[in-house]
């Protein structure tokens, strides 16, 4: 925790050490320390920090592993060194996105996992991503975009997470059906693959079969995976429009697979960001999670 935290606290709800001595120490007892956890865990869920303190203030027996004492002796100030609590930009959301924004911010990697799994499990997938997630991948990504290079280990901290927690609560495999499969794939040069693991495990959750090739999937490898699996449709994900190809999307879509005279082709969802601007015929562009699993669900259910 960063000792500005430690004071802040302390000053305004009394959650610092009971005994005081003289000169620059001060003395946290065991109790103490674990008092100051209790409060780190409860403002991690998005509990306000005064509600925390409350709470943290109002448990009884508490209790630390050792009845050591712990001496803390202020820092000396760094420069250039941010200022403790500065939070994410986050705006109108669930509570669940502050209590996920603060552990990311803290690099906390066990209140990180229980609080994605949680939100998952409470709202179910899609609401989990669009609500909770991808509410707060984006206010990382706006806090690095306007911090230089800082920010940056807290947005790949976050999105590692997001995708165990999402390979952990994604249903086993379905098996591929002809006719019924769908590809999902990054365009060559394109490694944002955390969108489309979303988009495999929901369609896995509804016993659809998908196969997931991840980030930039070399134009023959895509081929190849269209021709040996016979999609229904095929999702390509390009998150810059540097990486879109509207004649690799042609392309693709032009693919045949079957048995003579009764060839089928799939339908290609270009898929993200970069394809906006770029339209392709025949190629529905879904807007979000929610429109791209209507999408595939209705021509895989054909």
């Amino acid at each position: 925790m960063a000792p500005t935290t430690v004071r802040s606290w302390d000053r305004r709800y009394g959650l610092g050490p009971t005994a005081h001595t003289g000169g620059r120490h001060r003395r946290w007892t065991a109790v103490d320390v674990a008092r100051l956890e209790r409060m780190c865990a409860l403002t991690a869920t998005g509990l306000p920090p005064a509600e925390a303190a409350r709470l943290a203030l109002g448990e009884e027996g508490l209790q630390a592993p050792a009845p050591q004492v712990v001496h803390v002796r202020p820092p000396l100030p760094v420069r250039g060194r941010s200022r403790a609590g500065t939070g994410l930009r986050l705006g109108d959301v669930r509570q669940e996105c502050k209590g996920v924004a603060r552990a990311a911010l803290r690099l906390d990697a066990a209140a990180l996992d229980g609080l994605l799994g949680a939100a998952i499990e409470e709202h179910g997938l899609v609401a989990a991503w669009s609500e909770v997630i991808m509410p707060t991948l984006q206010a990382v990504g706006r806090k690095w975009e306007t911090s230089g290079e800082r920010y940056v280990e807290v947005e790949h901290f976050l999105s590692w997470h997001v995708s165990g927690v999402l390979r952990r609560h994604a249903p086993p495999a379905v098996a591929d059906r002809p006719g019924a499969t769908t590809v999902l794939a990054c365009v060559p040069g394109e490694n944002h693959t955390l969108p489309l693991e979303v988009l495999a495990a929901a369609l896995a959750e509804r016993g659809l079969p998908v196969r997931m090739f991840g980030g930039a999937l070399p134009v023959e490898s895509l081929v190849a995976a269209v021709r040996r699996t016979g999609p229904a449709a095929v999702g390509l994900w390009a998150q810059s429009r540097t990486t879109a190809s509207r004649p690799l999307a042609q392309h693709v879509a032009a693919l045949e697979w079957g048995v003579r005279g009764a060839r089928r082709k799939p339908v290609v969802l270009t898929l993200g960001p970069g394809w906006a601007g770029q339209t392709v015929p025949g190629s529905p562009h879904p807007s979000g999670l929610a429109q791209a699993l209507t999408a595939v669900e209705s021509i895989a259910l054909r």
